[in-house]
C-alpha cells in the first residue's frame, strides 16, 4: 500500500502522542484566550447599556457622575450623601421632565441592595428599552412594608410569595435590623439580564417610617412604634431620581438633553449624570485593561508557537533515521521539509478548532458567572470574520514554527543515519 504524506504525518504525531496533545492544549488555551476576551469586549458593552434602559439623566449627590451611574444603577455601593424631598419636587417643576422617579438606596437583605422607590418604578421606567417589566408572580407593591423581588434575588435566597422578611438598615457589617418592621413578599419580577435583578424593590414610605424609628430611638429609647405619622421633612430623603425629559415619536433622544443637562450642570448642590455617556466611558477606561489581557493572550498564543517549535526540534532526534529511510524511498529533501512544516500548520489548526470548543464551554462560564454575581445577562457573539482571522492567525504562527524543525529535516544526512545501530 502506497504510504501517502498524510499518513506519514499523522503516524509521526500519533508516535508522539503525549506531546501532540499538549501542544495542541497549549494553542487551544491561547486561541480560546484571544476569542473569549474579544466576545467579552462588545457583549460586556451592550449588557452594562441595558441597566440604564430609557432613562435620560440620573441626578444624585455623589461625588461625581461616573460614581452616580454605578451606584443609582449597577448598585455598586450605598450613595452617602441624600437629596430632601423639597430639593425633588423643585427640580421636577423647574425643568421639562417627561417623567421623574425618585429612588432611595442604603439599605440590604442578605447582601442584596433594596431600592425604595414609587410605583412608576414599574410603570415608567425600563431597564432594557424595549422590554417592560414583567412579574413572574404576585404583584407590585402597593403599600408600605411589601416588597418585590428581583429574580436573581429569588433564585439566591428561594424566597416565596407570602414570606415575611426583615430588611438590614445599612450594609453588610455597618447595619442593623429592625425585627419590628416586617416585609411581605408580594412580587418576584421575570429575569432583565440587567443589574436590577438582584435588588429588592419597595416603597418609599417603609424606608422613610425606619428612619424616622431610629431618630425617635435616638430621641427616647422607650418611642413606640413609627407610622407614617411621625415623618417629618428630615425623614423624607432619597438618594438619586432617574430623569426621562420628552421625546419626539420614534425618537429615544431628547432634543433638549444638552440644553437640559447643561442647565442642571449648574446647579453644584447635585450631580448629573447621561447613564449611556457614562457607560461608554467606563469602557473607554478599562479599554487599555483589554488591550493588556489581548495582548497577554497574544503572548500566551506566541508560547503556544515556541511549544510547536520545540516539540517538533526535540523529535527531530528520534526521527533522522526516518527521514533517511524516506530519502531512500525517494522522497526530496524539500518533500520531508513540507512534511514538517505540514505537520506544524496542522497542529496548529487542530489547536485553533479546539480553541473555538474552549470559548464556547468559557463563554458560557463567564455569562453564568456575570449573571449570577451582577445579574448581568452578557451574550459572548463572535463574527465570523473575526474568527476566520485568529483561525488562520494561529495556522500562520503555527508554519512560522515550523520552519527551524524543517531546517533541521532538510539537512539531515542519510549516510550517517542510515548506519547500523549499535
Amino acid at each position: 500500500m502506497a504510504m501517502t504524506d498524510f499518513t506519514i504525518i499523522s503516524r509521526s504525531m500519533t508516535a508522539r502522542m503525549f506531546s501532540t496533545v499538549t501542544t495542541i492544549i497549549t494553542v487551544a488555551v491561547a486561541v480560546g484566550l484571544m476569542l473569549l476576551l474579544l466576545s467579552l469586549r462588545k457583549a460586556g458593552e451592550e449588557a452594562f447599556s441595558r441597566g440604564a434602559g430609557n432613562m435620560h439623566l440620573l441626578v444624585s449627590r455623589d461625588s461625581s457622575a461616573m460614581v452616580s451611574v454605578l451606584n443609582g444603577v449597577f448598585y455598586a455601593n450605598a450613595p452617602q450623601r441624600p437629596i430632601d424631598w423639597a430639593k425633588y419636587e423643585q427640580m421636577t417643576s423647574t425643568y421639562p421632565i417627561d417623567w421623574a422617579i425618585p429612588t432611595q438606596l442604603g439599605d440590604s437583605y442578605r447582601g442584596h441592595p433594596v431600592m425604595a422607590t414609587t410605583r412608576e418604578f414599574f410603570s415608567k421606567f425600563q431597564p432594557d428599552p424595549s422590554i417592560p417589566w414583567a412579574l413572574r408572580d404576585g404583584r407590585y407593591f402597593d403599600k408600605a412594608f411589601e416588597v418585590v423581588l428581583g429574580s436573581g434575588v429569588a433564585r439566591r435566597t428561594g424566597l416565596r410569595l407570602g414570606e415575611k422578611i426583615v430588611l438590614t438598615h445599612g450594609i453588610l457589617e455597618e447595619g442593623h435590623e429592625h425585627p419590628e418592621f416586617q416585609y411581605e413578599v408580594v412580587g418576584i419580577l421575570e429575569p432583565t439580564g440587567t443589574s436590577h435583578d438582584r435588588a429588592l424593590f419597595t416603597d418609599l414610605e417603609s424606608t422613610w417610617i425606619i428612619h424616622a424609628h431610629d431618630r425617635r430611638l435616638s430621641a427616647a429609647p422607650n418611642a413606640g412604634r413609627t407610622t407614617s405619622a411621625d415623618l417629618t421633612p428630615a425623614d423624607q430623603l432619597i438618594t438619586g431620581i432617574y430623569l426621562a425629559l420628552p421625546t419626539r415619536e420614534g425618537s429615544q433622544v431628547p432634543a433638549v438633553l444638552q440644553q437640559v443637562f447643561d442647565m442642571m450642570r449648574r446647579d453644584t448642590s447635585i450631580t448629573v449624570a447621561q447613564p449611556g455617556a457614562e457607560t461608554r466611558k467606563l469602557f473607554e477606561i478599562i479599554k487599555d485593561m483589554n488591550l493588556l489581557f489581548i495582548g497577554m493572550a497574544g503572548v500566551v498564543m506566541v508560547s503556544s508557537g515556541i511549544a510547536i517549535m520545540l516539540a517538533l526540534y526535540n523529535s527531530m532526534e528520534q526521527r533522522k533515521r526516518q527521514i533517511a529511510v524516506l530519502r531512500v524511498l525517494g522522497c526530496s529533501r524539500a518533500r520531508i521539509s513540507s512534511l514538517v512544516l505540514t505537520e506544524s500548520a496542522l497542529i496548529g489548526l487542530l489547536g485553533a478548532i479546539a480553541g473555538i470548543v474552549v470559548w464556547m464551554i468559557g463563554s458560557q462560564a463567564a455569562a453564568a458567572v456575570l449573571k449570577d454575581v451582577l445579574g448581568l445577562v452578557v451574550t459572548p457573539k463572535l463574527d465570523a470574520a473575526t474568527t476566520l482571522v485568529i483561525v488562520l492567525a494561529t495556522i500562520a504562527l503555527a508554519s512560522l514554527a515550523g520552519i527551524v524543525p524543517s531546517i533541521v529535516a532538510y539537512r539531515t544526512s542519510v549516510a550517517r543515519n542510515l548506519k547500523p545501530i549499535g
